[in-house]
């Protein structure tokens, strides 16, 4: 058995060519990778927003008919919604503004008059015993007491309802801080008096120049005050609610659109979701619209034949008192402070008198033209007529005086003779104050009817949309059965 070589070189004398051996090449280096600082990344794709994405999703949604039902299934619940929330939210603003109109703002306006005239009569009072002479009369020191202490209880409630740091409340502060150094020199001016001494005129002027220069200005200005927080809440209470008005209409007209949409594919004259959808709308927009308009009216009415008139007889109350105030002083002081009328020195108080009485007589005829019944008309006549008298009465008097007669001048004043102003003056602040007693009630009268209009009304409205929405997303689910 012949073995054959293991050389791989060919055997002398075979004639085959040798191939010559190749050395082994080194490998050819892989190209590097880019890495380190030189590395340049390939830029990420931009994220989209969850917004983006939400659009792309409606969008394709919008391109079949169940996705389509979808989307304005949400849109008409969340339309029919956001109508009854703005409804409901601005019907609970009426509605509070025309509770304060009658139980806080214009009770405050009228307790700020009342401060007014208590103070006023309080110091026509002072004025009134003062003139009497030592032995002063116990009515007359009564009605006065009780005058500073219904401005003192009046000012208290004043207080309490009023927002601390306020102008109402610092104006409050200060007359409580001055009523006592006024009733301090009414009551030294009444000592001075008992015991015969001229000085207790002084006292009594340094009364009055307290109340006329800082009590009463103070009061008229916390009057003000009151009464444009009491036209604020008016306003208020009055505005038209359009924002709700507005998308009423829109959900409406939505609505009835949803349904000629559903009548032209389905050829269903009626879906009943979405006719109770718009029946509840239909409800809530109409009881928005008559409830807000028969508020306005009662409210519209209160005022012009509560508010109005109140305003007008607290004016004539005022100006009563006032001149009242300086019929006494004109006595008291007996031309000690003078004015210059046409050229020529004129008793100050005298003056004065004459000014309120004119005042006097304008707002009562206001008075008896806003009044609008004979309730309301009967006790201005009968202020107007006693004032009348008064005025006659008091120029008997202002002549007596003018002529050196002090004593019958100061009878025919204060009730000691035939037929004294001081009854005149109490006639026409008793029916004053039936007139204001009638008009208050009047005005809560009204005032109650505009605020019971809107009673239930922010309640019903969020309780019909939300039925409302139910309505329109089951009308829509309905049509999305058929697809299934």
């Amino acid at each position: 058995m012949t073995t054959p070589p293991k050389s791989s070189t060919a055997p002398p004398g075979s004639g085959v060519p040798t191939i010559p051996a190749v050395p082994p090449q080194p490998a050819r280096p892989a190209s590097p990778t880019p890495a380190g600082p030189e590395a340049v990344p390939e830029p990420a794709p931009p994220r989209r927003t969850a917004f983006a994405e939400g659009v792309d999703r409606l969008r394709a949604a919008a391109t079949t008919e169940p996705g389509r039902l979808r989307i304005i299934g949400a849109l008409l619940a969340l339309l029919v919604v956001g109508f009854g929330a703005v409804a409901a939210w601005q019907m609970t603003e009426r509605a509070s503004a025309a509770e304060d109109v009658l139980t806080s703002s214009q009770p405050l306006s009228s307790d700020a008059a009342d401060i007014y005239a208590s103070l006023a009569d309080a110091n026509t009072a002072a004025a009134s015993g003062y003139l009497a002479g030592p032995q002063e009369n116990p009515a007359m020191r009564k009605r006065y007491q009780d005058d500073i202490d219904t401005a003192a209880g009046k000012l208290v409630t004043a207080a309490a309802n009023s927002r601390a740091g306020s102008d109402s409340a610092k104006t409050i502060a200060e007359l409580n801080k001055l009523l006592p150094t006024y009733k301090g020199l009414v009551e030294t001016a009444r000592a001075n008096n008992r015991q015969g001494f001229p000085v207790g005129g002084a006292y009594l002027r340094a009364a009055n120049e307290t109340m006329q220069q800082q009590m009463l200005p103070k009061a008229e200005a916390l009057y003000q005050r009151e009464n444009q927080r009491l036209n604020s809440d008016y306003a208020d209470a009055k505005a038209f609610p359009w924002a709700a008005l507005g998308l009423g209409v829109a959900a409406l007209a939505a609505l009835a659109w949803a349904q000629r949409r559903t009548f032209l594919r389905t050829n269903r004259v009626l879906n009943h979701g979405l006719v109770t959808a718009s029946a509840a709308s239909v409800v809530v927009l109409l009881w928005v619209v008559v409830g807000h308009t028969v508020a306005r009216a009662g409210l519209n009415d209160s005022y012009d034949h509560g508010v109005r008139s109140l305003n007008v007889l607290h004016d004539a109350r005022i100006a009563s008192l006032t001149a009242r105030s300086d019929e006494n002083l004109s006595l008291i002081r007996r031309g000690a402070d003078t004015t210059q009328v046409a050229g020529k020195p004129t008793d100050a108080y005298a003056v004065g008198y004459d000014t309120q009485i004119a005042e006097l007589a304008a707002k009562l005829t206001k008075a008896r033209s806003l009044a609008d019944d004979s309730a309301g008309r009967k006790p201005v006549k009968d202020a107007d007529g006693f004032m009348q008298a008064w005025k006659d009465r008091h120029g008997v008097a202002q002549r007596m005086n003018d002529t050196g007669d002090y004593q019958r001048a100061r009878d025919k004043v204060i009730g000691v003779g035939k037929d004294p102003t001081s009854v005149c003056f109490d006639n026409v602040d008793a029916a004053l104050k039936k007139a204001l007693v009638h008009e208050q009630s009047e005005f809560q009268q009204a005032a109650s009817g505009g605020r019971d209009a809107l009673d239930g009304l922010p309640y019903g409205a969020a309780v019909l949309a939300v039925l409302a929405a139910a309505g329109a997303v089951l009308g829509i689910g309905r049509r999305l059965s058929e697809y299934r």
